[in-house]
C-alpha cells in the first residue's frame, strides 16, 4: 500500500470538494514526470490515467515524453529479435 499523505490547501484555491484528490494528483505526477522523479508509467498510474490519456494531458501541458538515447538503443534491440 502506499502512503498517504495530507494537505490543507488554501481558501484561495477554488476547487470543488469532489476534485481536490485527482487534481493534486494530476499536478503532482505531471511535475515529478518532468522532473524525472517518476517514469511514465509510475506517472500515469498516480494521476490515475490511461497511456493515452496521459499522453494527450503531457501534450496540453506543453511537455514531451522522455525518450533518452538508451531507450532508443533498448527500442531497436527488440525490433531486432522481433524481425
Amino acid at each position: 500500500m502506499g502512503k498517504k499523505v495530507v494537505v490543507e490547501l488554501p481558501g484561495m484555491v477554488k476547487l470543488p470538494d469532489e476534485e481536490v484528490e485527482r487534481r493534486v494528483k494530476v499536478e503532482l505526477a505531471l511535475r515529478l514526470y518532468e522532473k524525472g522523479i517518476l517514469s511514465f508509467g509510475q506517472a500515469r498510474r498516480l494521476a490515475g490515467l490511461s497511456k493515452w490519456e496521459f499522453v494527450e494531458l503531457l501534450a496540453e501541458e506543453g511537455s514531451g515524453i522522455h525518450y533518452d538515447e538508451e531507450e532508443l538503443e533498448n527500442d531497436l534491440k527488440v525490433v531486432e529479435e522481433i524481425a
